[in-house]
C-alpha cells in the first residue's frame, strides 16, 4: 500500500490558454485603430472650433435618414447571424443581401448629403467646419464600402454552404464589423449634431 501511495503523483490539469482566432484578433486591432483615428479627428474638431472662424450650419436632413438605415441594417445583420447559428442558410443569404442593400443605401444617402452641403455653399476646401464634416463622413463611408465587400464575401460563403453552426468565424467577424460601423456612425452623427 505504501509503495502504491509513493508511486502516485499529483497531476495538474493543464491550464486553459486564452486564445482568439487570429483573424478575429486582427479585426479587433483594426477596429481599435479606427476608433483612435476618429477620436483624434473629433478631438481636433473641438479644438479647431474653439479657435474661432468657424462656420455653423445644419446637417443635411438626409443624414438623419442614413442613420435610420444603418441602424436597421444592424438589425438585419444580427438576424442573419442568428439564422446562421440555426443553419437556416436561405434566410442567411436573404438577410445578408438585405443588409448589403441597406449599406449601399446608406452610402447613396451620404453622397446626397454631400450634394446638399455643396448646394448650401459648404465645400471641402474653405471653412474648416465643412472640411471636417467631409473628412469624417467620407472616411466612415470608405469603411462602410469595405464592410459591404465583406458582406459579399459572406454571401458567397453562405451560397457555398461554408457558413453554418459549426463554422461561424467569418459570420461573427462580419457581424462584429458591421455593428461597429453602425455604432461608430451613430456616435459621429450625434457628435456632429451637438457640435455643429
Amino acid at each position: 500500500m505504501s509503495k502504491m501511495i509513493s508511486d502516485m503523483r499529483i497531476v495538474e490539469e493543464p491550464k486553459k490558454v486564452l486564445s482568439m482566432h487570429p483573424k478575429k484578433f486582427a479585426l479587433w486591432l483594426f477596429m481599435a485603430s479606427v476608433v483612435m483615428l476618429f477620436a483624434s479627428w473629433t478631438s481636433a474638431y473641438i479644438v479647431r472650433q474653439a479657435e474661432g472662424n468657424w462656420l455653423f450650419f445644419e446637417l443635411p436632413v438626409v443624414f438623419y435618414y442614413s442613420t435610420a438605415l444603418i441602424v436597421i441594417s444592424s438589425v438585419s445583420m444580427q438576424w442573419a447571424y442568428f439564422e446562421a447559428r440555426k443553419d437556416n442558410l436561405d434566410k442567411v443569404r436573404t438577410l445578408v443581401v438585405v443588409t448589403a442593400v441597406l449599406g449601399v443605401g446608406f452610402l447613396v444617402m451620404q453622397v446626397l448629403g454631400w450634394s446638399r452641403l455643396v448646394a448650401d455653399s459648404i465645400y471641402f476646401v474653405g471653412n474648416p467646419s465643412g472640411s471636417f464634416v467631409y473628412v469624417i463622413t467620407g472616411v466612415h463611408g470608405l469603411h462602410v464600402v469595405s464592410a459591404v465587400i465583406f458582406l459579399l464575401v459572406v454571401l458567397n460563403s453562405a451560397i457555398r454552404k461554408r457558413i453554418h453552426s459549426g463554422n461561424m468565424a467569418q459570420m461573427e467577424m462580419c457581424t462584429t464589423y458591421w455593428h461597429f460601423l453602425g455604432i461608430l456612425w451613430v456616435y459621429l452623427f450625434i457628435f456632429l449634431l451637438i457640435n455643429r
